[in-house]
């Protein structure tokens, strides 16, 4: 029984003094590169990576990797070749994820294709052209409901185009009649126009910064016109 106990307390004591050198790691990471790099900003978070010795910090989204005490700093991906994984691009899916069960979905419209079982959401303005080419393309995925958070971002005029899309009874269409058919806006008319101004917030508040930005039901945020087969092969990983 003693033997037991003495391991034990090995046991709690190793632990605690690799925690107490984690710490001081931590600690003389975040001075250091405070002093020595201080257009990073600041530092949210500092972790042990998989690889020894190489630390992982977070500035916001942003990923560094540095050495034990802050003297090197590199901003790249960082890839488990044994594994074949990007380590670096999971652990930015995992930050930048959303949970699309919580977005304010009347503050959408929305799309239905076909029967309609699969969901996605698009934060889009009206002045992107490369929305205009994502929204063509996407025309070819069926069998999905899409709702769209109109973000006016773009240009001094997308708020305007908004209003003018949002105060239609038929949203969806209106929408379309733009982005796919190139046909006119209507007069703009007078309508409760707080749902973009709550869309603007909710999009800075996920750090969405340019259109068009796919969110999916496992939280995967995707930002970019990407092609109707990528969107299909997220929607069903998603699924």
């Amino acid at each position: 029984m003693k033997t037991i106990h003495a391991l034990l307390r090995g046991l709690l004591l190793a632990g605690l003094c690799a925690a107490t050198v984690a710490g001081a790691q931590e600690t003389a990471i975040r001075k250091n590169l405070t002093e020595r790099v201080p257009q990073m900003g600041k530092i949210d978070e500092v972790t042990r990576t998989p690889m020894p010795g190489i630390f992982e910090v977070r500035v916001g989204t942003d990923l560094y990797y540095t050495d034990a005490d802050g003297s090197y700093l590199i901003h790249g991906q960082m890839i488990d070749a044994k594994a074949k994984r990007n380590l670096t691009e999971e652990r930015m899916n995992k930050l930048t994820a959303v949970d699309f069960d919580k977005l304010p979905f009347g503050d959408s419209f929305t799309i239905v294709r076909g029967n309609g079982k699969r969901r996605m959401a698009l934060f889009e303005d009206p002045n992107c052209g490369y929305c205009k080419r994502f929204e063509r393309d996407l025309q070819k995925v069926d069998n999905v409901t899409i709702n769209v958070f109109l973000y006016p971002i773009l240009g001094a005029d997308s708020g305007d185009k908004s209003k003018a899309i949002w105060c239609t009874r038929d949203k969806a269409k209106t929408w379309q009649d733009w982005m796919v058919r190139d046909r006119a806006l209507p007069t703009a008319a007078n309508c409760d126009t707080a749902a973009l101004a709550r869309n603007v917030e909710l999009g800075r508040r996920h750090q969405i910064t340019g259109t068009p930005t796919l969110v999916f039901t496992d939280g995967r945020r995707v930002p970019g016109a990407i092609g109707a087969a990528d969107v299909e092969k997220l929607l069903a990983e998603a699924k």
